[in-house]
Order: C-alpha cells, then structure tokens, then sequence
C-alpha cells in the first residue's frame, strides 16, 4: 500500500518512518514496490521564496574553529592573512556566498562578555573557555575582526548575545556599539576611538542560547519573560532599526517550548524562534566519523530525515499563534555529530567529513527548501575545523570538505522561488526498517533558470528516476554530481580534491520529461534552461 506524506515524517510502532499530512509545496509518495523514482515538477507555479539565509554558517569560540581555523593573527608570516584572517578561508567563503554568520556561539555566547574585545589586543581581557576545552583565549578576535570577515565574506553578521551570564544594558550597549550613528552616544563614541566611525547597521541578533541548557537551564516560561526584558532594550517603541530578533528556541522536539513562547512573546518582539536537531546516533556513543558500518549510517539518516518531523510540528505550532507567518522557524544548529578524531581534545569536537555528511546536507537543505514559508534562516554547524566542518586546516593546508560542495552546488536555490513538485520515491531499507531513498527540491531564479536538487541516500541502489515538467517548456539540461566509490570516503590533507564536483551528463530531456539514474549516495543538482 501507497504511504502520502508531504514535509512531516513521524515514527510509526515499528520505530520505521511513514507518513503524515498534506501540503502545497510537496507530495511524497514512499513504496518500496516502485520500480523507480518519479518527479512531477509544476514549473509554472512559483511560491514562496527560499530565502538565502536558510545557507547560513556558524563559527563559535570552540577548538580550532575561529583560532587557527578562521584566524592566525596578524603577525602570522607563515599563513598568508588579511589582518590576521586566513586569505584562503576567505576565499573559500565567499565562492560558498555565505549569507549570514553565526557568532560567538553557541554555549560560548552566554560566557562572552563582547567589551573584553574590544580596544587595543594588548589591552583585552583573556577568558577562559570553560565549556569547549578549557582553554585561555586572549580574546584578539572579537567584534570588530569578527565584521571584517563578514564584510570579506560577503555575510550578514549574526551575532548572539549573551542572556546566560551578561546583563540587559550590556547586550544593549552592545547593539548601540554596532549600529548607533557616529557621535550619537557613549557606545557610538567607543566605537570610533577603537578605529570604525561607522555603523556597522547588524540586523541580526541572537537573544540567548540554549537557554534550556548551557544558556541557564531554564523554564520556558521564565526564559519568555526575561527575553521580553531584554529584548525591549534592544531597540526603540517601534524597532525603527529594524532589529531582527531571535528568541532561543526547543532543544529538539519539546513543542512545549515553542507553544510557550508563542503565546507568551508578542510577534512584535520576536522576529525569529530559533530550532536545534543535530544527527546522532547515539549521545553517549556517538560513532566515529570515518569508520562506521552501514547500520550506524543509516541511524544517522534516519535521525537527519527528523528533521522534516520536527519542522513540520514546530510550524504547526507558531501557525496556531502566527498564522501571517511573521515569526520565522530558525534552525540555527544543525548537522552531523560524532565522536572525535582519535588524539585530538574531546572539547575541541574535531571530526572528519565523509559522504555520510554529504547526504545529511543534501536532505536537510531540501527540507528547509521546501518549508521556506516558515524556515528563513538556518545556520550549520559549523564552519570550520568543527562538527560537520565545510572547511578543514592544518598550519598552512587546507580543505573543502563534501558538505561545502553540497552547500556550493546548493547556493543556486538562494532566494529563488520555490517550485511545487510530487515525489514518488522507492524506501531505502535496511533490516525491517525503512527511509525514504530520494529527496528532492526546485526553485526558479531571478535569471529564469530551474534548478532541481536530487539526492539518493541508499548506500547500494541506484534510482532511475523521471521528472515530468509541467507549465513550462524547456530545451537544455546540464547537471552537476557530487560522489564517490564509498560513503565512508573523505577529502585529506594529501588528497584534498578525492571528493569534488564534476559534470553530470545522465540527464536526458525528451520533451517535457527528464529522465536519469541517481548513484548510490549521491547529489545531484539540475539546470533547466
């Protein structure tokens, strides 16, 4: 029997994923008697917009992610920088057109106290991370370095304030800082003796982290009010700066949290509620990130592909109170998490990048694609040298990992117009359990391409698939393929490019469908002309 599901996924007795609800931007269909995939794509209806933000990064104050990751320092002369920022980070980052960047943290967010960052490096005062390693940072990347390297980016900083351990006037200091007009004010004046008379005009703001969990372990209901008391004190009556707000949201699936909050938190004070799930087997074991059987990479999946369920459920939610939308769904942390690399500082959280994460990016964007209504921004985890890195260093070697390449091959989607499609996918199964084998998302471009992302998570079977392209005519199709001989497969330092992307010729248009096979744990990207 046919199981529908559209966007939410929920686990039935048999621990097995099936099928849930309707909705206008995508039909799935899951049968393992399907000889093949098909795609029914209504090119002629665009939607909602995908909002570049969804290809969001975070960079936290953990291991090597921002020292020696991002930055070396700017009497480094032995790794070429920018004012002590990495010129080959940059320059990656930018080929990857980050739209925002997470910063400080994470937990490290609710222990920073940003004027420590400010002012001469010789004068800043040190701080001990005590959450990741315990280690003494002498705090010489701060505010200003952290804005350099989003305007070298080309990203829209997202900086999270500290609720955990700070105050309310310093987080407001801390915006007034940013975004106050030259000789407006103390903070304004601050600013510019420490050598940037400008605005830097931040709109995007974290109030708190996890406050569930490192940012307090608080109660819902006393995070709602103290988040009204702070955020009141972000801005003026009527946020004439455009603040963009975002409350610390449910520590997975606690629908509990999200329902408090809404009800709680007026939508004029709260622009985003921010949504974290990573992919874990197993907390206490989590796995190591090269050497794992396909059991442990189907766990993995199967935890990422929760995601759709916990989108969906927490969407419901804020629609009970937010119906216009106006409240963004933002999943701030998300991706891939094992155990270490053998030798290297547990609190450091160091792992390698493997097609196993590939496939984790690739479902996961399609599934924020497809829920763009409510999921604005979205940032992984995270960017460097940490969890489901896009970009590993060691001293002056660098390199891109399979999840940069999808989130590459992905940026065509950025702020383009979702397209409504119906999926009929085979299972992918393994034992008596079962997942969804592809997923899939479209969107149109302001330049009038099509662009379709494919993704086939089965570790043996290839999927022949067809695409039926209704509402449009078109005469060319090129693609684009991320793979390799075996999931556990990963970039090194010797072997930086074993994973890449390369041309895709397998798909072939005759008339209006579109037909192909899809490897074994492979990404495939689509241009329709």
């Amino acid at each position: 029997m046919t199981r529908k599901f559209i966007h939410r996924l929920l686990k039935n007795k048999s621990g097995s994923i099936s099928a849930f609800l309707f909705s206008a931007a995508i039909l799935i269909n899951v049968n393992d008697s399907f000889a093949q995939a098909s795609v029914t794509l209504q090119a002629d209806q665009p939607g909602d917009k995908i909002s570049k933000h969804i290809y969001g990064h975070f960079a936290e104050h953990l291991g090597r992610c921002i020292y020696d990751g991002i930055y070396v320092g700017d009497s480094s002369k032995s790794i070429p920088n920018t004012n002590g920022i990495r010129n080959d980070v940059i320059d990656a980052l930018k080929k990857l057109k980050v739209a925002n960047l997470r910063w400080p943290g994470g937990c490290y967010a609710d222990i920073y106290h940003w004027k420590d960052g400010v002012g001469p490096k010789s004068t800043r005062t040190p701080i001990i991370n005590r959450w990741w390693g315990n280690v003494t940072e002498d705090n010489s990347f701060g505010t200003h370095e952290f804005l350099e390297l989003c305007k070298k980016i080309g990203a829209e900083p997202y900086l999270a304030g500290n609720m955990g351990s700070g105050t309310v006037r310093e987080l407001a200091d801390w915006t007034e800082y940013v975004n106050a007009k030259p000789g407006t004010g103390p903070m304004a004046r601050l600013r510019e003796q420490n050598g940037q008379k400008e605005p830097w005009s931040v709109k995007y703001w974290g109030v708190g982290n996890e406050a569930w969990g490192c940012g307090g372990n608080m109660k819902p209901e006393f995070y709602a009010n103290l988040y009204r008391q702070y955020s009141t004190f972000m801005t003026n009556w009527d946020n004439s700066d455009k603040i963009y707000r975002v409350a610390s949201g449910s520590n997975g699936n606690d629908y509990n949290w999200t329902d408090v909050m809404m009800r709680d938190v007026p939508a004029s004070m709260m622009e985003g509620l921010s949504l974290h799930h990573y992919a874990v087997i197993n907390w206490s074991k989590k796995g190591s990130a090269t050497s794992f059987t396909e059991e442990q990479y189907f766990a993995t999946m199967k935890s990422a592909l929760q995601m759709e369920e916990l989108v969906s459920r927490h969407s419901t939610i804020m629609d009970k109170y937010d119906r216009a939308k106006k409240v963004a769904l933002v999943v701030d942390e998300w991706g891939g998490w094992y155990d270490v690399e053998p030798g290297t500082n547990p609190g450091f959280l160091y792992q390698q990048n493997t097609m196993r994460d590939a496939m984790i990016a690739g479902v996961t964007l399609n599934i924020f694609n497809n829920h763009c209504d409510r999921v604005r921004i979205a940032n992984l985890a995270q960017t460097v040298n940490v969890l489901q890195a896009v970009i590993l260093t060691e001293k002056q070697k660098i390199l891109l990992t399979p999840t940069y390449h999808v989130l590459e091959m992905y940026n065509v989607h950025q702020d383009a117009q979702l397209l409504p499609l119906t999926l009929r996918t085979p299972d992918y199964v393994y034992g008596t359990d079962k997942l969804p084998a592809v997923s899939v998302s479209a969107s149109k471009d302001k330049e009038g391409l099509t662009h379709v992302s494919l993704v086939n998570i089965d570790a043996s079977k290839s999927q022949s698939m067809s695409i039926d392209l209704r509402g449009a005519a078109f005469n060319t199709v090129s693609g684009r393929i991320l793979q390799s001989a075996k999931l556990q497969d990963f970039n090194t330092f010797n072997e930086p490019e074993k994973i890449k992307p390369a041309v895709f010729n397998g798909a072939k248009l005759n008339g209006s469908t579109i037909n192909l096979s899809l490897p074994p744990f492979s990404v495939v990207v689509l241009t329709l002309k």
